[in-house]
């Protein structure tokens, strides 16, 4: 086809705009995809499988005749770098464009075993998978500078695994050209399918805004203190509160001593505690520490020659979950405060502590019902589920990242994002981390804070940013100006009545390696899109309902409509001042609209449109 540059209406230039031809996608030699390394007693059988064009699975059986030790290998193969531009993986961070940097480390307990590559086009080249989520993996795919080929490098067995005669390991490649979230959505798909990694079911309160204890008060809370804050918090529109480290122990050095007993002894009055809570129309989860017991602790003698190992910066042991009674004592202090106190949910925290040593003995003896400790575990947390749930259905429970693969879904129903306080742009990264990967699971934000002397502007970017999870709140609200509660008040209810699309709504991130800029969540024709960069924002024909936030600096937001627009036009401020309210007539194509910073634009299409 043929285009003009024009001025002045006389054209200057005329030339040939060439369709641009897609690129084919990846080819890769299954023969070269092999087990590298000494395999010991084990002999290794291949098998290949192609549930759909461009999905391969790539199975190793290892067997042998007697139980044996699994030593490390990995699995290895390579592939051109032919339109590659980035890659994403559970643990992206600052460092997304030195393909050197793209390994992931993973187990049950620490992300999960998937690494994707994507082109300019946010397009999957190539997503590479593990079956096996519970052990021990490492991905990394270098480019080899020699033949501009990655040369992925699967690590297995690393940490050492009991003696067994009998493993298995799929290999899941997808090299189909779709948006790269959703080839990384089929993954969490392939395995929330396998009956070990069924996930826990989501009640609606895992999905509503929470007030959190640990930024605003730290290990120094108290009764009168927390059922103040929910008083204001409940009016901003949260629905719950997480009581964090510190009402367990009246130490307060922020270490790990006296954890493990589990006597309230900084709340000691705790039903009249989680009463009070509820009679403000709010629910109480309670923080725990899996593993610890502290060396101060009463039960740390109970459990003598039960334990991992020692934490010495914290004063702390790890129990060893491979004991029954480690299980039953850790599930029962569960039971016992869910019974007791009448809570409803627990935010557990530390679980990656659940690992062994070069000198732990992985075996069935001397009290010990499981030699590895990642089966304990999986045990453990199971167990767990189970008998909080048949207890009380709609229990909540939180666990943080890295704590968040596939076999988390199953322990857990709410996933939240590593601490960064006052990080309003890591915030934003870990969630959304979180959003392409979590499905259904309900991702919360890490809890935001701010100084009182910030902008009511800047303080809503803590917001803003992690919008498209459920919110965690943490300052104190009785201290914060009433510009910042009036903030809080509009954004919280404006996000209460638009949940069912920023969390149920068909989720599409941007570029991960420019820190997700625009983030956008479509229910129907209605399409909420955040902004935070100066970034264009495409709107398809089909949406009569569009809600444009902007969370930069600058007050201009750039519209591509792909079909003409005429309707009403609202802009607020960011607590919900009207700035203008008029009816307007957007062209197709690009148009300027302009929004205070940390405002929203409201457009609504006419029905004769």
């Amino acid at each position: 086809m043929f285009a003009s540059i024009s001025c002045n209406n006389t054209p200057v230039q005329t030339y040939e705009v060439t369709d641009t031809k897609p690129i084919p996608p990846l080819e890769i030699n299954t023969d070269s995809i092999k087990i590298v390394g000494e395999t010991g007693n084990f002999s290794v059988e291949k098998t290949i499988f192609n549930p759909e064009e461009g999905v391969k699975l790539i199975t190793f059986s290892f067997t042998a005749k007697t139980p044996s030790e699994l030593t490390p290998v990995s699995i290895q193969f390579h592939f051109p770098s032919i339109d590659i531009m980035g890659f994403w993986n559970p643990s992206m961070s600052a460092d997304k464009v030195n393909f050197y940097s793209s390994g992931i480390t993973s187990k049950a307990t620490r992300y999960a075993p998937i690494l994707s590559f994507y082109n300019n086009a946010l397009h999957n080249r190539i997503t590479i998978s593990l079956s096996d989520a519970l052990n021990k993996s490492e991905i990394v795919s270098y480019l080899k500078e020699e033949d501009v080929s990655f040369h992925p490098k699967i690590s297995l067995f690393k940490e050492k695994m009991p003696l067994t005669k009998n493993y298995s390991i799929t290999l899941r490649i997808d090299t189909r050209s779709l948006p790269y979230y959703e080839s990384i959505d089929d993954v969490a798909t392939w395995w929330a399918k396998k009956p070990e990694y069924k996930p826990l079911n989501v009640p609606e309160d895992a999905k509503k805004p929470m007030y959190s204890t640990w930024y605003s008060y730290h290990q120094n809370i108290s009764m009168d203190e927390i059922v103040n804050e929910c008083k204001i918090a409940r009016s901003l529109g949260c629905d719950a509160v997480i009581v964090d480290d510190g009402w367990q122990t009246v130490d307060g050095n922020r270490g790990y001593r006296y954890t493990g007993d589990w006597y309230p002894e900084r709340i000691p009055n705790m039903v009249d505690f989680v009463q009070a809570v509820h009679n403000e129309d709010m629910k109480l989860l309670l923080w725990y520490s899996l593993p610890f017991i502290g060396e101060k602790a009463k039960n740390y003698p109970r459990f003598i020659g039960k334990y991992l190992r020692y934490w010495e910066s914290q004063g702390a042991y790890i129990l060893d979950p491979r004991y029954p009674e480690v299980r039953e004592f850790i599930i029962n202090t569960y039971m016992t405060a869910l019974n007791n106190w009448n809570l409803d949910g627990f935010k557990l925290d530390f679980m990656g502590w659940f690992t062994a040593s070069e000198d732990t003995q992985l075996t069935e003896e001397n009290g010990r019902d499981y030699a590895s400790v990642n089966d304990a575990t999986d045990a453990l947390m199971t167990e767990i589920t189970e008998r909080l749930t048949a207890a009380r259905p709609n229990i909540l429970i939180e666990f943080r990242q890295p704590y968040i693969g596939p076999l988390m879904r199953k322990y857990g129903n709410m996933f939240r994002g590593v601490d960064c306080p006052n990080n309003a742009v890591a915030n934003r990264l870990e969630t959304t981390n979180l959003r392409i990967l979590s499905q259904n699971t309900a991702v919360h934000s890490d809890m935001f804070i701010w100084r009182h002397e910030e902008s009511v502007e800047q303080a809503a970017l803590q917001i803003l940013n992690i919008l498209y999870s459920v919110p965690q709140l943490s300052v104190k609200l009785g201290e914060v100006p009433d510009s910042h509660l009036d903030m809080i008040r509009y954004w919280f209810a404006y996000w209460n009545n638009n949940s069912h699309i920023l969390l149920g709504g068909t989720f599409i991130p941007s570029n991960p390696g420019a820190n997700y800029p625009v983030l956008t969540a479509i229910n129907k024709n209605h399409q909420i899109t955040t902004t935070y960069e100066d970034m264009i924002v495409s709107i398809g024909s089909e949406i009569n309902q569009l809600d444009i936030i902007n969370a930069k600096n600058t007050t201009r937001v750039v519209v591509d409509f792909k079909s003409s627009f005429h309707g009403m036009l609202v802009v607020n401020d960011c607590t919900g001042n009207l700035i203008t309210k008029q009816s307007v007539s957007f062209k197709k194509g690009v148009n300027r609209i302009d929004i205070p910073q940390s405002g929203i634009a409201l457009l609504r299409k006419a029905s004769n449109n």
